[in-house]
């Protein structure tokens, strides 16, 4: 039986080997075949941006290559917000592109980049072409993006959520004390509550107050936005999002929120009409990944460049994928330093914060760069704790109104796991030790005062030394930057008022403030660091990451929340600057 064992093993594994030779040697032809062809629009064309189901993120590869699109995976397909944008700006610019067809109606991602890819297809609008949108369905977040659109079509059975935001925690008390596991946390501010999902069973007053705060300052002005595009006055836009008056399909019709309930083949022929063209005729139509290859970059011989490093994900330390790794995040700065060609650095920032030594291991490296050339932080969906603190030293930084920013504090989380081991396992330790301290933070025995005070002292150290951080480089005094520190998160809108932000804007903001503090506004290139990664190395990510994630999904369904805050936790060493928690905007 052993023998079968081993030979069915073999097979199995040859199997899957053909079958990933296959895919990537079908991926590696059609790079090659699509990098050979030169790209020409035809006349009369439409830019479909299909973005329904998909994840927006900071920045995918130029191929836009997603395990997804490989037979038998159905992970949630990326793409990136440098790329839509791009390929907007491209349509825009070429004669035969006529408009746009947007689809959607269920993107994910979070309001800061929702408007940010907003205002460009607001200003693609200004060069006198058209965009139409549809969908089955329109999430809030869905409609807040295709409310920048001509007109907006819904299927007459689809659905349009229209009812305000939330944000809801997932709370681990009940869960340790069955465990019998005691969470022993160490913070500074009273607004630090990254650390509740621990110890309570519901939010703090403190949090439910700053949450309501930036949650009304968010909600309020996706409903600015949307009168304005919409043409309706912004009260009646208000009130039919705080009473959810979108019930049933007709309702979004009668409000004059949609412009039709419309089956796609009827939107379709709106299309062709637009175009022209017979009711027979093929639309001529392009994606994302092909108008880019057309398009020309600008000022390529130029010397001058722009450093755009991306910063995205948990702050940690060391290296790894998918976080702000600090060792190589200070690689880049400092490539981007020693550069004499690299004029100015742009930090994009798109993170909750992480590890308070990484997160200074980072500041440093940025504010030796700010000796030799200036440094502008572009704050994204969030830059909040740990994402402040780099982005502190900064000679201007840039946010969006709806960015979720601040959350200046800090935590220590430890666990007491000796009644788990000993009642639920049945586990005991001893230990042997020459000194007094030499078990330290031993999750096997409670901590004594003395311990606590110590690990304490040293939290509220940290604390000192964020508050100097921020005092520093924003140029206000410690007295100025506690009284709106403590671990409280704002909106961009009210970190402005605070002093924390200085311009309400994008990407391109930040980098045209830098290009003018340089004094090359018309002669300079941007170069994104980090480096793309190769299909190879891009595929094996995949795999491994994307498989796995949207498996566990599968798996643990609603559960899913508590698995990967839990996986978190695990990852959680020495002093944390983190937002509250992980702020989920629905």
């Amino acid at each position: 039986m052993k023998f079968l064992g081993n030979v069915l093993a073999v097979i199995v594994g040859l199997l899957v080997f053909s079958v990933l030779s296959f895919f990537i040697l079908a991926g590696i032809i059609a790079i090659a075949s699509s990098s050979d062809s030169e790209v020409k629009i035809k006349e009369n064309t439409v830019l479909v941006l299909n973005l329904d189901g998909r994840n927006i993120v900071e920045r995918t590869s130029d191929d836009d290559f997603n395990i997804s699109s490989i037979p038998g995976f159905s992970a949630v397909s990326n793409v990136g917000l440098l790329n839509l944008k791009k390929a907007i700006k491209t349509a825009a610019e070429n004669e035969n592109v006529k408009g746009i067809y947007l689809k959607a109606g269920m993107v994910f991602a979070g309001q800061a980049m929702l408007q940010e890819l907003r205002e460009e297809l607001i200003t693609f609008k200004e060069s006198g072409k058209f965009i139409v949108s549809y969908s089955e369905i329109y999430s809030e977040s869905g409609y807040f993006l295709s409310s920048a659109a001509d007109e907006i079509y819904l299927n007459p059975l689809g659905g349009m959520e229209f009812n305000g935001f939330s944000s809801e925690i997932v709370f681990f008390k009940g869960l340790f004390e069955k465990l019998e596991v005691e969470p022993v946390i160490f913070r500074v501010g009273e607004f630090k509550s990254a650390v509740e999902p621990f110890l309570l069973d519901k939010m703090s007053d403190e949090n439910r107050l700053q949450t309501s705060v930036f949650l009304n300052d968010l909600n309020d002005f996706a409903i600015t936005k949307i009168s304005e595009s919409r043409g309706l006055p912004y009260e009646r836009v208000q009130e039919i999002n705080s009473q959810m008056l979108v019930r049933k399909n007709a309702d979004a019709l009668e409000l004059k929120m949609v412009d039709g309930l419309w089956y796609e083949d009827q939107v379709k022929e709106l299309l062709r009409e637009k175009l022209g063209i017979e009711e027979d005729d093929d639309i001529n139509s392009i994606n994302i990944t092909t108008i880019n290859k057309s398009a020309k970059s600008k000022n390529t011989l130029s010397k001058n460049k722009i450093a755009v490093i991306i910063a995205q994900g948990d702050i940690v330390s060391g290296t790894g994928e998918g976080v702000i790794a600090s060792e190589s995040f200070v690689k880049e700065v400092n490539k981007a330093k020693k550069d004499e060609n690299v004029k100015a650095i742009v930090v994009r920032v798109n993170s909750p914060g992480g590890s308070a030594l990484a997160s200074e291991v980072m500041w440093r490296a940025l504010s030796e760069a700010k000796k030799v050339k200036p440094v502008i932080a572009s704050m994204g969906e969030y830059a909040a704790s740990g994402g402040y603190y780099i982005s502190a030293p900064a000679d201007t930084i840039v946010a969006q109104p709806n960015t979720i920013t601040g959350s200046i504090g800090i935590f220590g989380l430890w666990f007491n796991a000796e009644g788990f081991m000993k009642n639920k396992l049945g586990l005991t330790t001893d230990v042997v030790k020459t000194g007094e301290f030499s078990d330290f933070l031993s999750f096997s025995r409670k901590l004594s005062d003395l311990e606590k005070s110590i690990y304490q002292s040293n939290v509220e150290e940290g604390y000192d030394t964020f508050i100097s951080r921020v005092s520093e480089g924003r140029n206000m005094s410690k007295e100025e930057v506690l009284n709106v520190a403590s671990g409280r998160v704002w909106s961009g809108i009210q970190a402005k008022e605070n002093g924390l932000v200085d311009v309400l804007g994008n990407l391109e903001d930040a980098i045209e403030i830098a290009a003018k503090k340089v004094g090359v506004e018309d002669d300079y290139r941007i170069v994104y660091l980090p480096q793309e990664k190769s299909f190879f190395e891009r595929l094996m990510a995949d795999l491994t990451n994307d498989v796995q994630t949207r498996y566990m999904h599968y798996k643990l369904g609603s559960f899913y929340p508590v698995y990967s805050e839990i996986e978190r936790i695990k990852k959680y060493e020495g002093l944390m600057l983190r937002m509250p928690y992980d702020i989920i905007v629905e």
